[in-house]
């Protein structure tokens, strides 16, 4: 008992963990601007995407 009791102090003192909350907030916080500007997204990629089509195709 005594073992599992140092083992739960030691993974409480250990700051990994730390370090994964902070990158699924990083996570979270992208997927909601991707989905908030969806459109936006997709209207921007599209023009990009014709701009090269285009000037690719003058070459």
């Amino acid at each position: 008992m005594k073992k599992i009791w140092n083992m739960a102090r030691e993974f409480g003192k250990e700051e990994d963990a730390v370090g994964v909350v902070e990158l699924i907030l990083i996570l979270v916080v992208l997927i909601a601007l991707v989905a908030l500007f969806k459109t936006q997204l997709t209207s921007l990629v599209k023009s990009i995407l014709s701009k090269i089509t285009t000037q690719s195709n003058a070459i």
